[in-house]
């Protein structure tokens, strides 16, 4: 099989182009290339679901190309992106036609991204059989500006492999996964000495389980309510929830979703949340269940309960055409490092949590140059 990489380089200037690389090309991936491709033609001023703004900074929606992909599936490598993103175990809702893009999927390590219990599921290829492209040379020589990991919840070695080819290669690092890159003292120096920016970690859904839950929690200790408890039980049928059946997969899953919810509050509270379970019928559907519980005035009691149901794929994919615009913006201004208020704004797990409203005052501020991350 021959494996074409597009040879557009930009030789490190700065372009008009997002150039965006994604490792793991599943239904978020597949909901950014649709997403992409459906607001391409997007006034301005027009209100998109999803995005901040069409045009975020200096770059229109339509700006973002996607020019590599990286997967392990071996229905998906060598086939075009407009081709790859609807196999199997892909199921993300289709709302948008996707022409031929002349970027080919090209097969990459492995590593930690496939868990043994989803060889089967990922259509993982034979090592023995292929051999992985080098990631550092693909993201040279296809002049990428952001890399985007997409990989499987659990990946921590692969996620450290992507986030070091970026440090080798000069190319920002978008982290949507529960792997600790840029919330890492020491993988955010390294990309702070390399004058290079990262955001992460573990992306956050336009209105998801944990942006919900964190605004109830809040708004409950802004009102004067003392939490006694509190929970968020996540099911759903896509491979996400799938790989998530065991355990050991989600360990910083949990702690992503848990930090981003109890930062909210000045004191600890019994609490659990998380996956819970894997519904196959569910395919992309989530359904989140919250539930709190405290005492107002009186020491009285208070309860919520609250069902959320959304299409998971989607709901992330406009926040990270906003996190790769952020990003291709501090490159244009040589700002390195990791970037506290977009981390903080787009994602669960940032270097620093910081409450919505003033994440997302200091995101317009960083578009207009008003502050440098």
């Amino acid at each position: 099989m021959t494996i074409l990489i597009d040879k557009n380089t930009t030789g490190g200037l700065m372009t008009k182009k997002v150039r965006i690389a994604i490792a793991g090309l599943g239904n978020c991936a597949s909901s950014l290339i649709q997403g992409l491709e459906y607001y391409k033609n997007a006034d301005e001023k027009d209100f998109i679901p999803g995005i901040m703004h069409v045009k975020f900074g200096d770059y229109h929606l339509s700006d973002v190309e996607v020019v590599s992909a990286f997967e392990v599936n071996t229905k998906k490598i060598g086939k075009d992106i407009s081709e790859a993103i609807w196999q199997s175990p892909n199921l993300s809702k289709k709302f948008s036609d996707v022409p031929h893009k002349g970027v080919t999927v090209l097969p990459a390590p492995i590593m930690d991204g496939v868990a043994p219990h989803m060889k089967e599921s990922f259509h993982c290829y034979d090592p023995t059989q292929m051999e992985p492209v080098n990631v550092a040379d693909v993201l040279k020589e296809s002049g990428v500006d952001v890399l985007i990991n997409f990989l499987p919840v659990g990946s921590e070695t692969g996620a450290q492999m992507y986030a070091q080819a970026c440090l080798d290669t000069n190319v920002a690092f978008a982290n949507g996964i529960p792997a600790f890159i840029a919330s890492n003292k020491e993988w955010g120096q390294k990309f702070t000495d390399k004058n290079i920016p990262v955001a992460g970690d573990d992306i956050k859904s336009q209105l998801g389980a944990t942006i919900l839950h964190r605004m109830l929690v809040s708004l409950a200790h802004e009102r004067g309510i003392k939490l006694d408890e509190t929970f968020q039980l996540n099911i759903g049928g896509n491979t996400d929830f799938e790989n998530m059946k065991k355990e050991y997969r989600l360990t910083t899953k949990r702690i992503s979703k848990t930090e981003a919810v109890t930062s909210m509050i000045p004191y600890e509270v019994p609490t659990r949340i998380g996956p819970s379970d894997y519904v196959p019928f569910l395919e992309d559907e989530k359904i989140c269940y919250l539930w709190l519980k405290g005492k107002n005035f009186g020491e009285q009691p208070l309860s919520v309960q609250l069902k959320l149901s959304v299409q998971d794929s989607p709901n992330s994919a406009g926040v990270m055409i906003d996190v790769v615009r952020s990003l291709k913006i501090a490159k244009d201004r040589n700002i390195g490092g990791p970037l506290v208020g977009v981390s903080s704004y787009f994602f669960k797990h940032p270097p620093k949590q910081i409450h919505d409203a003033e994440a997302v005052r200091l995101v317009e501020q960083f578009i207009k140059g008003e502050i440098t991350n």
